[in-house]
């Protein structure tokens, strides 16, 4: 069981380098990470997954976009959240592991029918960090409902749920004892948290095989 950080954007998308950020999580107590955008993959002894985002407005600017060299290169595809009519497409292309931004969406964008759909289809939930760690006030109230939530709907259909920190630097980066204190705000048991951190090898394999990279 790999415990990964689903979703890193070292330099140049971030102010840290990959090599940075893979140092950082191990020392955090991570396995690996997934590293999103175009960073080369250099990290010294840790499992490292490259990770694709799609941004689109319908399930067939999705399906055009998973055909592209880049995001066929990638280990994890994540799609952001739309509308429901959107998430509920989304899940049922094969291509895509992950549903994020979750907390962006409206309420109810990600209703029963897309919970079932996923855990059919195997597609992850995203809980990222970066809500509860930076919003305040109203807005970090509104994201921890968002996730309170859909826990309630992965209670119910146990579709995978992955946990990110979103860290665009290692000044972002969380232990995987803080990531279990923050997840709590919104009712996450320990023994979840610790389901979620692991999820992402179980979305890639044996499809997709993690990549280790040598010092």
């Amino acid at each position: 069981m790999k415990i990964t950080d689903a979703s890193v954007c070292p330099y140049p998308a971030g102010d840290s380098t990959l090599s940075r950020m893979a140092l950082e999580a191990a020392e955090l107590g991570f396995d690996s990470i997934v590293a999103v955008g175009d960073a080369e993959c250099r990290a010294g002894g840790l499992n490292v997954l490259r990770g694709a985002v799609i941004s689109a407005s319908s399930q067939k600017e999705v399906i055009r976009q998973v055909r592209k060299p880049a995001i066929r290169r990638a280990d994890v595809v994540f799609v952001n959240a739309g509308d429901i009519a959107f998430n509920r497409a989304v899940v049922t292309v094969k291509e895509v592991h992950v549903v994020r931004n979750i907390h962006a969406a409206q309420r109810n964008a990600f209703d029963h029918v897309a919970a079932r759909s996923a855990a059919e289809h195997g597609v992850a939930v995203d809980i990222s960090m970066i809500p509860i760690i930076q919003y305040r006030g109203t807005r970090r109230q509104r994201a921890l409902q968002r996730y309170a939530d859909i826990l309630a709907l992965q209670r119910r259909y146990g579709f995978p749920l992955t946990v990110s920190s979103g860290a665009r630097s290692i000044l972002e980066q969380r232990s995987v004892r803080d990531v279990g204190g923050l997840c709590a705000l919104f009712g996450m048991t320990g023994a979840e948290v610790s389901e979620a951190l692991s999820s992402v090898g179980r979305l890639v394999e044996p499809e997709r095989p993690v990549r280790v990279i040598d010092e």
